[in-house]
């Protein structure tokens, strides 16, 4: 049969309408593809989809998607997942990946808690959140010192199931309970041990991962340059890592905790703090000392407005107080510590102390990743090369009377110890020797 010129244009023209038809159907119902594709993906897997996929329309899909959000700007209208998946094995976290990559929607991983600036539920793209609150096993090996931990596992049940098993063992991650130990993890996570064995991240030894073609690997299959990229660089830019094998580090039967408050004017607490920088990144490893900035408002004898700068020093010491005290004594007599401003508990009781929890709750609260407090405040941290001087940390701290817009404070974190002996090559993580401490600023109210 032959066509003429006509109709085979005409035929030809029909043909890539269709195929344009066929590509802007498929493009304009993402969701629909990806949910059927993750339908087939997972359709011998004995699973109900009710418990997996949870959508727009489903009557609990907001207080899913806002039950991990510690920052409530996010929980305002906008961008909103086409999607929440929350897998419970390998297999589901194998079909997300396929399927999101084929049809070209972003994965925003979620492993649970506090996430400042809402990367893990926010994009400017079609995008799906995987969320990891289902993977949250915990396994203690305490004869080899070390765990493995599912990523959408806390914090605050990490350290609790690790001092079911031996209150001398812990691990170098955050103070805060409820921060998911995925984002931790991968994240460059610091907290109050990290001046005796360093970072979360440095002290992870192994890890399970789905990679961008779904594939499952652990260490030696994924290679030595996967593997360092994960441990501080951020692990959900390199696949889905669902657990991790840490190294657990020892812990005195004992701490002593200080939390001491000044409230002076600013050239004054300009000094105090002077001596603090100079001295609080060369203090033994087995210290670390805190200090936060705020402004605090009160009345004076006659009615009249003040407000002034309070220091509060938070410190732990892996050791006796009487230790403590000698040590403040020789390095830090400016700041006066005395006995009634430290006391000596165990390792899980500091970190109950430090989530400020009431006298009357009991260590399983821990275990409860909601009881945590939430606002609307913005954050941003910085590194300290060199000692801050003191015209600069006047017009620093005259910067906090200036915030009209609730609570700002600013808190420093020394370095040195075991930060300033591990090469910055060893992880994604460079602010190693050279760093005298972390700078971290917060404004609540925005």
């Amino acid at each position: 049969m032959k066509y003429s010129s006509v109709s085979w244009f005409l035929f030809k023209l029909l043909l890539v309408y269709l195929l344009s038809f066929s590509i802007q159907t498929s493009q304009a119902n993402p969701h629909n593809n990806f949910l059927q594709c993750f339908s087939k993906h997972i359709s011998n897997n004995n699973t109900s989809l009710a418990k997996l996929i949870h959508i727009p329309n489903d009557s609990s899909f907001i207080s899913l998607l806002n039950s991990t959000i510690q920052n409530l700007r996010f929980t305002s209208p906008t961008p909103k997942p086409l999607v929440i998946i929350t897998p419970s094995n390998t297999s589901h976290v194998q079909a997300c990946v396929l399927c999101s990559k084929k049809y070209g929607l972003q994965i925003r991983t979620r492993s649970g808690g506090h996430d400042f600036e809402g990367v893990s539920y926010v994009s400017k793209v079609p995008f799906v959140i995987l969320d990891m609150r289902n993977l949250r096993s915990i396994t203690i090996d305490v004869d080899n010192k070390t765990a493995w931990v599912e990523s959408g596992a806390t914090l605050g049940e990490l350290y609790y199931r690790i001092a079911e098993k031996n209150a001398n063992l812990s691990f170098p991650g955050g103070y805060c309970h409820s921060v998911g130990v995925g984002g931790h993890f991968s994240g460059g996570g610091y907290g109050a041990l990290m001046r005796k064995y360093g970072l979360a991240a440095d002290n992870v030894i192994d890890a399970h991962l789905v990679n961008a073609d779904g594939e499952f690997v652990d260490r030696k299959s994924m290679g030595e340059d996967l593997f360092w990229a994960i441990r501080g660089g951020g692990g959900a830019s390199f696949g889905i890592v669902l657990a991790w094998k840490i190294r657990l580090v020892p812990v005195p039967s004992k701490v002593t905790v200080l939390s001491v408050s000044k409230n002076l004017p600013i050239n004054e607490t300009v000094k105090i703090y002077n001596k603090w920088q100079n001295i609080a990144h060369k203090f033994d490893q087995d210290l670390l000392m805190v200090v936060r900035f705020l402004t605090v408002k009160s009345t004076d004898e006659h009615g009249k407005n003040m407000t002034t700068i309070q220091a509060t020093f938070y410190s732990i010491f892996l050791g006796r107080v009487d230790n403590f005290l000698s040590l403040m004594q020789t390095n830090f007599p400016e700041l006066g510590v005395v006995s009634k401003d430290c006391f000596e508990t165990s390792w899980i009781e500091m970190i109950f102390f430090f989530n400020e929890f009431s006298s009357e709750d009991k260590l399983e609260v821990l275990l409860d990743p909601t009881n945590v407090v939430k606002g609307y405040f913005k954050g941003k941290l910085d590194y300290v090369r060199k000692p801050i001087s003191e015209i600069v940390m006047v017009k620093l701290l005259e910067k906090l009377y200036e915030e009209d817009v609730g609570l700002a404070y600013i808190q420093m974190y020394p370095y040195g110890g075991k930060m300033s002996e591990i090469p910055e090559s060893a992880i994604p993580f460079p602010h190693r020797a050279g760093v005298i401490g972390k700078k971290k600023k917060k404004v609540k109210g925005i």
